[in-house]
């Protein structure tokens, strides 16, 4: 991939799908923010159809502002500016979340799922801007799993908005309550690590570390909440999990020397 390393006219073209694409998740989810939320009503789930305008809205939100981001991206490429390729990572990061968990709830009821053109869109952009940067194929791996903690760190934070609707548990209701937010925030402390990852910067592992405990604090007593109720694995779980095996990742002295050389190259190749 050292063809595509630095290469400005690859980054304008894919910077300006990235605007387009941002287009593209707003005219979508304005297309299946309703259906999906009568189709949820009609199945017997209005807890999921209010949990569908909140996280439809918020979601669009994102993908839009995304799409600007793409826009101060194309400027930075048509201007070689060392800093654009990372930023249409962050971008990309933003793009994969809203048109990732759009896909689910209208599965869920038998509905097409057109976001996943955005998700398509966005990985692709992704994995171009990490080319473009010449970024280690190690570290393009780590920032791989960090996303997957990322999205679904995401919607555990989303699963408690519905969680909170339905259960009658006091305990319970109080937990869902609480640990919403938290999933949330961590998935945008997932997405600052992938950032601070991919770019070489030396905060990148306390920003994992971070991270993977804002998924570990929020998703396990969720998820352990969820398995006492319903006495089954519960999908809460999953975050927490690969969080753990990321944070012992870590903090491992290999993974810390492996992310400490990629920051070295990475300081020379700005310098």
């Amino acid at each position: 991939m050292d063809l595509l390393k630095g290469n400005k006219r690859l980054g304008i073209v894919l910077s300006v799908i990235g605007i387009l694409t941002g287009f593209l998740t707003l005219t979508l989810l304005a297309a299946i923010y309703m259906p999906v939320v009568d189709g949820k009503m009609l199945g017997g789930r209005p807890d999921e159809a209010i949990t569908v305008r909140i996280v439809f809205a918020l979601l669009g939100w994102v993908g839009m502002t995304a799409g600007a981001l793409w826009g101060a991206v194309l400027y930075g490429f048509i201007h070689d500016e060392k800093w654009a390729w990372g930023w249409g990572v962050a971008a990309a990061t933003a793009q994969i979340l809203a048109g990732f968990f759009p896909m689910i709830p209208p599965a869920s009821i038998g509905l097409p799922m057109p976001t996943v053109w955005v998700f398509l869109i966005a990985f692709a952009l992704w994995f171009g801007m990490l080319f473009i940067g010449g970024v280690s194929y190690k570290i393009i791996a780590l920032a791989f799993f960090g996303g997957l903690a990322y999205v679904l760190t995401f919607i555990d934070g989303v699963g408690a908005i519905s969680r909170y609707q339905t259960v009658e548990e006091s305990f319970a209701i109080g937990m869902y309550a609480v640990g919403q937010m938290v999933n949330w925030w961590g998935a945008v402390a997932w997405g600052v690590f992938i950032y601070a990852l991919v770019k070489g910067k030396p905060w990148s592992i306390p920003a994992g570390i971070f991270a993977a405990s804002m998924s570990i604090f929020g998703g396990y007593p969720v998820g352990i909440t969820d398995v006492v109720r319903l006495g089954r694995f519960s999908m809460f779980l999953p975050a927490p999990l690969i969080s753990t095996f990321l944070l012992v990742y870590l903090v491992l002295p290999a993974s810390r020397q492996m992310i400490q050389e990629w920051q070295a190259q990475a300081a020379e190749e700005e310098a």
